[in-house]
């Protein structure tokens, strides 16, 4: 990821989810305050290629569909104006160790919360907590609006 940029950096994990558009929107904000750049990063992962009995699959193909719905994505939550403002990186990898690296040098990386109802409204999901561990800057945490 392209580290050289001038002014703060945002780096915003991104994955189709209402937290993670809540977090997008938070990191656009956020940078229009601090005169930065926002860096979306959206992971892909197969399922089963770490397996003995992984299926034969296109990783070609299944980067450029992420993408496609990444940029869809994007322009849902942002319009079509304010996504110009916004720099993708679609990765291969584990959703937090990606994150984690994307954040180097970073100003602040925010990432939505997957908490699902009653008890589990209070805790965070696995991504959500291992960057907020780990990552080597700040770390914002945001939850969707409640439906």
């Amino acid at each position: 990821m392209d580290k050289d940029v001038s002014g703060p950096r945002i780096v915003v994990g991104v994955d189709g989810s209402r937290s993670s558009y809540a977090a997008l929107r938070w990191a656009v904000r956020y940078a229009g305050l601090v005169g930065g750049t926002v860096d979306a990063v959206a992971v892909w992962e197969l399922p089963g290629l770490y397996g003995w009995s992984a299926p034969a699959v296109d990783m070609d193909v299944d980067e450029d569909e992420t993408r496609q719905k990444v940029t869809r994505e994007l322009t849902d939550v942002l319009g079509e104006d304010a996504t110009d403002t916004v720099r993708t990186h679609v990765v291969h990898g584990n959703a937090a160790d990606v994150l984690l690296r994307a954040a180097e040098g970073a100003e602040v990386l925010v990432v939505g919360s997957r908490g699902r109802g009653g008890f589990a409204r209070a805790l965070l999901g696995s991504v959500s907590q291992h960057v907020s561990q780990h990552a080597s800057c700040p770390v914002v945490i945001v939850r969707a609006e409640p439906s």
